[in-house]
Protein backbone atom coordinates (compact mmCIF):
# COMPACT_ATOMS: atom_id res chain seq x y z
CA UNK A 1 0.00 0.00 0.00
CA UNK A 2 0.95 3.53 -0.68
CA UNK A 3 0.97 6.33 1.98
CA UNK A 4 -1.57 8.64 0.18
CA UNK A 5 -4.23 5.67 1.18
CA UNK A 6 -3.69 6.57 4.79
CA UNK A 7 -5.15 10.64 3.89
CA UNK A 8 -8.21 11.44 5.05
CA UNK A 9 -10.33 15.12 5.86
CA UNK A 10 -8.90 16.34 9.15
CA UNK A 11 -10.60 18.92 10.90
CA UNK A 12 -7.74 20.90 13.40
CA UNK A 13 -10.08 21.81 15.42
CA UNK A 14 -10.61 17.93 16.93
CA UNK A 15 -6.95 18.18 18.15
CA UNK A 16 -7.63 17.49 22.04
CA UNK A 17 -5.36 20.89 23.50
CA UNK A 18 -6.80 19.22 27.37
CA UNK A 19 -7.15 15.72 28.62
CA UNK A 20 -10.71 15.00 30.02
CA UNK A 21 -11.23 15.48 33.70
CA UNK A 22 -11.22 11.82 34.61
CA UNK A 23 -8.63 9.56 32.84
CA UNK A 24 -11.51 7.23 32.44
CA UNK A 25 -14.31 9.35 30.99
CA UNK A 26 -12.91 9.76 27.87
CA UNK A 27 -15.36 8.97 24.65
CA UNK A 28 -14.46 4.74 23.41
CA UNK A 29 -14.91 3.71 19.74
CA UNK A 30 -15.52 -0.08 19.98
CA UNK A 31 -14.69 -1.90 16.66
CA UNK A 32 -15.90 -5.64 16.10
CA UNK A 33 -13.41 -6.52 13.05
CA UNK A 34 -15.39 -9.99 12.86
CA UNK A 35 -18.94 -7.95 12.01
CA UNK A 36 -17.72 -4.63 11.33
CA UNK A 37 -20.30 -3.14 13.79
CA UNK A 38 -18.55 0.09 15.65
CA UNK A 39 -19.98 1.30 18.99
CA UNK A 40 -20.01 4.24 20.59
CA UNK A 41 -19.04 4.20 24.77
CA UNK A 42 -17.24 5.78 27.66
CA UNK A 43 -13.56 4.76 28.59
CA UNK A 44 -14.76 2.81 31.54
CA UNK A 45 -17.27 0.45 29.83
CA UNK A 46 -14.27 -1.31 28.50
CA UNK A 47 -14.72 -3.36 31.99
CA UNK A 48 -17.53 -5.43 29.89
CA UNK A 49 -14.99 -6.33 27.34
CA UNK A 50 -12.43 -8.53 29.06
CA UNK A 51 -12.80 -11.60 31.59
CA UNK A 52 -11.00 -13.40 33.22
CA UNK A 53 -7.81 -14.57 32.31
CA UNK A 54 -7.67 -11.81 29.64
CA UNK A 55 -4.92 -10.03 29.61
CA UNK A 56 -4.07 -6.24 29.00
CA UNK A 57 -0.12 -5.83 27.83
CA UNK A 58 1.08 -2.17 29.19
CA UNK A 59 3.63 0.12 28.09
CA UNK A 60 5.59 1.08 31.82
CA UNK A 61 7.68 3.47 30.42
CA UNK A 62 8.12 7.11 32.32
CA UNK A 63 7.80 10.68 30.50
CA UNK A 64 10.75 12.96 31.92
CA UNK A 65 11.00 16.38 31.86
CA UNK A 66 12.57 16.78 28.88
CA UNK A 67 12.09 20.18 27.31
CA UNK A 68 14.71 22.88 28.61
CA UNK A 69 14.86 26.59 28.26
CA UNK A 70 18.32 28.02 28.37
CA UNK A 71 20.28 30.83 26.98
CA UNK A 72 23.56 31.29 24.71
CA UNK A 73 26.73 32.29 26.43
CA UNK A 74 27.65 35.83 25.47
CA UNK A 75 24.30 36.48 23.33
CA UNK A 76 21.92 35.83 25.70
CA UNK A 77 19.97 34.18 22.89
CA UNK A 78 16.85 32.01 23.96
CA UNK A 79 17.69 27.84 22.99
CA UNK A 80 15.07 25.53 23.26
CA UNK A 81 16.84 22.10 23.90
CA UNK A 82 14.95 18.97 23.84
CA UNK A 83 16.61 15.68 25.76
CA UNK A 84 16.57 12.95 23.32
CA UNK A 85 18.71 10.28 24.59
CA UNK A 86 21.07 9.66 27.58
CA UNK A 87 24.80 8.72 26.45
CA UNK A 88 27.02 8.71 29.17
CA UNK A 89 25.86 8.71 32.61
CA UNK A 90 29.02 9.25 34.27
CA UNK A 91 30.00 12.60 31.37
CA UNK A 92 26.25 13.69 31.65
CA UNK A 93 26.46 13.15 27.74
CA UNK A 94 23.15 13.82 25.82
CA UNK A 95 21.72 13.46 22.40
CA UNK A 96 19.55 16.15 22.08
CA UNK A 97 17.12 19.06 19.86
CA UNK A 98 18.27 22.62 19.93
CA UNK A 99 15.81 25.22 18.42
CA UNK A 100 17.01 27.26 16.92
CA UNK A 101 19.67 25.47 15.59
CA UNK A 102 21.44 27.70 13.23
CA UNK A 103 22.42 29.38 16.22
CA UNK A 104 23.60 26.85 18.17
CA UNK A 105 27.50 25.58 16.60
CA UNK A 106 30.04 23.28 18.44
CA UNK A 107 32.04 24.90 21.28
CA UNK A 108 28.81 26.74 22.23
CA UNK A 109 27.94 26.97 26.00
CA UNK A 110 24.20 27.06 27.26
CA UNK A 111 23.24 28.39 30.25
CA UNK A 112 19.46 27.11 32.43
CA UNK A 113 17.95 28.15 35.07
CA UNK A 114 17.42 31.44 36.65
CA UNK A 115 21.32 31.67 38.66
CA UNK A 116 22.70 29.36 35.77
CA UNK A 117 22.13 26.44 37.83
CA UNK A 118 23.38 24.32 34.89
CA UNK A 119 25.64 24.65 32.08
CA UNK A 120 26.05 22.62 28.73
CA UNK A 121 28.92 22.39 25.79
CA UNK A 122 27.82 21.69 22.40
CA UNK A 123 30.40 18.98 21.53
CA UNK A 124 29.12 17.58 18.07
CA UNK A 125 26.36 18.02 15.82
CA UNK A 126 24.59 14.99 14.35
CA UNK A 127 21.84 16.61 12.54
CA UNK A 128 20.43 19.59 11.24
CA UNK A 129 19.11 20.13 14.60
CA UNK A 130 20.39 17.40 16.70
CA UNK A 131 23.46 18.10 18.86
CA UNK A 132 25.48 16.25 21.69
CA UNK A 133 25.79 18.35 25.16
CA UNK A 134 27.92 17.83 27.63
CA UNK A 135 26.56 19.21 31.20
CA UNK A 136 29.73 20.86 32.88
CA UNK A 137 28.11 19.89 36.30
CA UNK A 138 30.06 18.35 39.47
CA UNK A 139 27.14 17.03 41.81
CA UNK A 140 26.14 13.29 41.65
CA UNK A 141 24.41 11.92 38.84
CA UNK A 142 21.07 11.60 41.11
CA UNK A 143 21.42 15.51 42.22
CA UNK A 144 22.04 16.14 38.28
CA UNK A 145 18.59 14.11 37.74
CA UNK A 146 17.13 16.30 40.54
CA UNK A 147 17.91 19.40 38.52
CA UNK A 148 16.71 18.32 35.48
CA UNK A 149 13.46 17.51 37.14
CA UNK A 150 12.95 21.03 38.34
CA UNK A 151 14.02 22.81 35.43
CA UNK A 152 12.96 20.95 32.33
CA UNK A 153 9.17 21.03 31.20
CA UNK A 154 6.51 18.27 30.41
CA UNK A 155 7.51 17.64 26.71
CA UNK A 156 4.00 18.13 25.20
CA UNK A 157 3.81 17.59 21.75
CA UNK A 158 3.95 20.55 19.59
CA UNK A 159 0.83 20.25 18.19
CA UNK A 160 -0.82 21.24 21.40
CA UNK A 161 -0.42 25.03 21.09
CA UNK A 162 -0.98 26.18 24.42
CA UNK A 163 0.95 26.72 27.98
CA UNK A 164 2.22 24.01 29.67
CA UNK A 165 0.24 23.37 32.91
CA UNK A 166 1.07 22.03 36.19
CA UNK A 167 -1.08 19.40 35.95
CA UNK A 168 0.37 18.13 32.87
CA UNK A 169 3.16 16.51 34.80
CA UNK A 170 0.79 14.36 36.10
CA UNK A 171 -1.99 14.00 33.34
CA UNK A 172 1.13 13.41 30.59
CA UNK A 173 2.25 10.27 32.39
CA UNK A 174 0.27 7.01 32.64
CA UNK A 175 -0.89 5.90 36.23
CA UNK A 176 1.53 3.02 36.05
CA UNK A 177 4.71 4.60 34.44
CA UNK A 178 7.90 3.18 36.15
CA UNK A 179 10.73 3.09 34.37
CA UNK A 180 11.96 6.84 33.23
CA UNK A 181 13.58 6.88 29.55
CA UNK A 182 10.30 7.93 27.04
CA UNK A 183 10.13 11.42 25.41
CA UNK A 184 6.60 10.99 25.08
CA UNK A 185 3.67 9.69 26.75
CA UNK A 186 2.11 6.04 24.89
CA UNK A 187 -1.21 7.99 25.62
CA UNK A 188 -3.33 5.05 24.88
CA UNK A 189 -2.49 4.12 28.67
CA UNK A 190 -3.82 7.61 29.48
CA UNK A 191 -7.11 6.64 29.82
CA UNK A 192 -6.73 3.89 32.63
CA UNK A 193 -7.68 5.51 36.75
CA UNK A 194 -6.22 3.30 38.95
CA UNK A 195 -9.36 2.52 39.93
CA UNK A 196 -10.32 0.86 36.27
CA UNK A 197 -7.16 -0.90 36.88
CA UNK A 198 -8.21 -2.26 40.14
CA UNK A 199 -11.84 -3.23 38.62
CA UNK A 200 -9.85 -5.17 35.72
CA UNK A 201 -7.81 -7.13 38.04
CA UNK A 202 -10.62 -8.04 40.21
CA UNK A 203 -12.49 -9.27 37.26
CA UNK A 204 -9.96 -11.85 36.96
CA UNK A 205 -8.35 -9.78 34.01
CA UNK A 206 -3.85 -10.24 34.13
CA UNK A 207 -1.83 -7.47 33.80
CA UNK A 208 1.99 -7.34 31.83
CA UNK A 209 4.29 -5.04 31.71
CA UNK A 210 6.75 -4.36 28.78
CA UNK A 211 9.04 -1.27 28.50
CA UNK A 212 9.62 0.59 25.67
CA UNK A 213 10.81 4.02 25.74
CA UNK A 214 9.07 6.33 23.07
CA UNK A 215 11.39 8.76 21.46
CA UNK A 216 10.33 11.68 19.15
CA UNK A 217 10.28 9.30 16.03
CA UNK A 218 7.25 8.33 17.09
CA UNK A 219 6.33 11.91 15.17
CA UNK A 220 8.75 12.01 12.34
CA UNK A 221 6.64 12.55 9.45
CA UNK A 222 6.67 9.29 6.83
CA UNK A 223 8.11 11.17 3.53
CA UNK A 224 8.25 8.26 1.10
CA UNK A 225 5.12 6.82 -0.84
CA UNK A 226 6.13 3.58 -0.82
CA UNK A 227 5.82 2.41 2.54
CA UNK A 228 8.79 -0.12 3.04
CA UNK A 229 11.34 2.24 2.40
CA UNK A 230 10.60 4.11 5.59
CA UNK A 231 12.93 3.55 8.22
CA UNK A 232 11.70 3.82 12.30
CA UNK A 233 13.94 5.46 14.90
CA UNK A 234 15.35 2.54 17.23
CA UNK A 235 13.95 2.54 20.86
CA UNK A 236 14.74 0.70 23.79
CA UNK A 237 12.31 -2.23 24.32
CA UNK A 238 12.81 -4.57 27.88
CA UNK A 239 10.37 -7.78 28.15
CA UNK A 240 10.72 -9.88 30.81
CA UNK A 241 10.01 -13.30 31.74
CA UNK A 242 7.45 -13.02 33.62
CA UNK A 243 5.53 -10.74 31.02
CA UNK A 244 6.04 -13.23 28.20
CA UNK A 245 4.68 -16.16 30.67
CA UNK A 246 1.62 -14.26 31.40
CA UNK A 247 1.07 -13.59 27.73
CA UNK A 248 2.06 -17.00 26.39
CA UNK A 249 -0.44 -18.92 28.97
CA UNK A 250 -3.82 -17.04 27.93
CA UNK A 251 -2.01 -17.16 24.27
CA UNK A 252 -2.30 -21.13 25.32
CA UNK A 253 -5.67 -20.11 26.66
CA UNK A 254 -7.21 -18.64 23.89
CA UNK A 255 -7.95 -15.77 25.89
CA UNK A 256 -8.13 -12.05 24.97
CA UNK A 257 -4.51 -10.43 24.54
CA UNK A 258 -4.97 -6.57 24.61
CA UNK A 259 -1.92 -4.58 23.61
CA UNK A 260 -2.64 -1.50 25.10
CA UNK A 261 -1.19 1.14 22.84
CA UNK A 262 1.05 1.10 19.26
CA UNK A 263 3.82 1.39 20.98
CA UNK A 264 3.26 -2.18 23.19
CA UNK A 265 1.96 -3.82 19.66
CA UNK A 266 5.20 -2.54 17.72
CA UNK A 267 6.95 -4.38 21.04
CA UNK A 268 5.21 -7.09 21.09
CA UNK A 269 5.87 -8.10 17.81
CA UNK A 270 9.69 -6.89 17.74
CA UNK A 271 10.44 -9.60 20.03
CA UNK A 272 8.14 -13.39 18.78
CA UNK A 273 9.71 -16.37 18.95
CA UNK A 274 9.83 -19.12 15.84
CA UNK A 275 6.94 -20.57 17.26
CA UNK A 276 4.86 -17.13 17.65
CA UNK A 277 5.25 -17.03 21.60
CA UNK A 278 6.37 -13.59 22.65
CA UNK A 279 10.29 -14.36 24.14
CA UNK A 280 12.00 -11.53 26.47
CA UNK A 281 14.24 -8.98 25.33
CA UNK A 282 16.50 -6.54 26.34
CA UNK A 283 17.36 -4.34 23.14
CA UNK A 284 16.11 -1.74 20.64
CA UNK A 285 13.75 -2.06 17.85
CA UNK A 286 13.21 0.42 14.80
CA UNK A 287 9.90 -2.65 13.51
CA UNK A 288 7.37 -0.42 11.77
CA UNK A 289 4.16 -2.40 11.02
CA UNK A 290 2.14 -1.98 7.51
CA UNK A 291 -0.33 -3.73 5.79
CA UNK A 292 -0.38 -6.40 5.45
CA UNK A 293 1.10 -7.91 8.45
CA UNK A 294 0.33 -11.25 10.24
CA UNK A 295 -0.24 -10.39 14.11
CA UNK A 296 1.72 -12.74 16.36
CA UNK A 297 0.87 -12.07 19.73
CA UNK A 298 -1.78 -9.54 20.57
CA UNK A 299 -5.51 -10.31 19.39
CA UNK A 300 -7.24 -7.01 20.41
CA UNK A 301 -5.38 -3.19 20.79
CA UNK A 302 -6.58 0.17 22.81
CA UNK A 303 -5.05 3.12 21.07
CA UNK A 304 -5.71 6.77 20.30
CA UNK A 305 -7.01 8.34 17.31
CA UNK A 306 -4.07 9.64 14.64
CA UNK A 307 -2.56 11.65 12.82
CA UNK A 308 -3.50 11.21 9.17
CA UNK A 309 -0.36 9.55 7.10
CA UNK A 310 1.25 8.56 10.40
CA UNK A 311 3.35 5.39 11.08
CA UNK A 312 0.03 5.19 13.79
CA UNK A 313 -2.72 4.94 12.00
CA UNK A 314 -0.89 2.82 9.25
CA UNK A 315 -0.17 0.08 11.71
CA UNK A 316 -3.75 0.03 13.27
CA UNK A 317 -5.18 -0.65 10.01
CA UNK A 318 -2.79 -3.21 9.28
CA UNK A 319 -4.45 -4.37 11.87
CA UNK A 320 -7.87 -3.69 12.19
CA UNK A 321 -8.38 -3.86 8.17
CA UNK A 322 -7.79 -0.79 5.95
CA UNK A 323 -11.33 -0.63 5.12
CA UNK A 324 -12.85 -0.97 8.87
CA UNK A 325 -9.95 1.57 10.27
CA UNK A 326 -10.84 4.39 7.45
CA UNK A 327 -14.46 4.20 8.00
CA UNK A 328 -14.42 4.58 11.52
CA UNK A 329 -12.30 7.37 11.29
CA UNK A 330 -14.87 8.84 9.02
CA UNK A 331 -17.08 8.49 11.96
CA UNK A 332 -14.73 9.53 14.37
CA UNK A 333 -14.54 12.69 12.84
CA UNK A 334 -17.96 13.19 11.89
CA UNK A 335 -19.24 12.41 15.37
CA UNK A 336 -16.10 14.83 16.77
CA UNK A 337 -13.85 12.67 18.82
CA UNK A 338 -10.98 14.08 20.29
CA UNK A 339 -7.95 13.49 18.22
CA UNK A 340 -3.96 13.02 19.73
CA UNK A 341 -2.21 12.59 22.59
CA UNK A 342 -5.20 13.96 25.08
CA UNK A 343 -8.15 12.80 22.94
CA UNK A 344 -10.21 9.40 23.14
CA UNK A 345 -9.56 6.18 22.16
CA UNK A 346 -10.69 3.36 20.06
CA UNK A 347 -10.87 -0.48 21.26
CA UNK A 348 -10.64 -2.79 18.30
CA UNK A 349 -11.56 -6.24 19.07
Amino acid sequence: MKLSEFNFPFNKELIAEYPSAHRDESRLMVINRKTGKIEHKVFKDILQYFSAQDVLILNDTKVFPARLYGRKEKTGAKIEVFLLRELNKESFLWDVLVDPARKIRIGNKLYFGNNDELVAEVIDNTTSRGRTLRFLYDGTYSEFKALIEGLGETPLPKYIKREVKPTDRERYQTVYAKHEGAVAAPTAGLHFSKELLKRLELKGVELANITLHVGLGTFRPIEVEDLSKHKMDSEQLIIKQHSADIVNRAKDRKKKICAVGTTVMRGVESSVSTDNYLKPVDGWTNKFIFPPYDFKIANCMVTNFHVPCSSLLIMVCAFGGYDLIMRAYKEAVKNKYKFYSYGDAMLIL
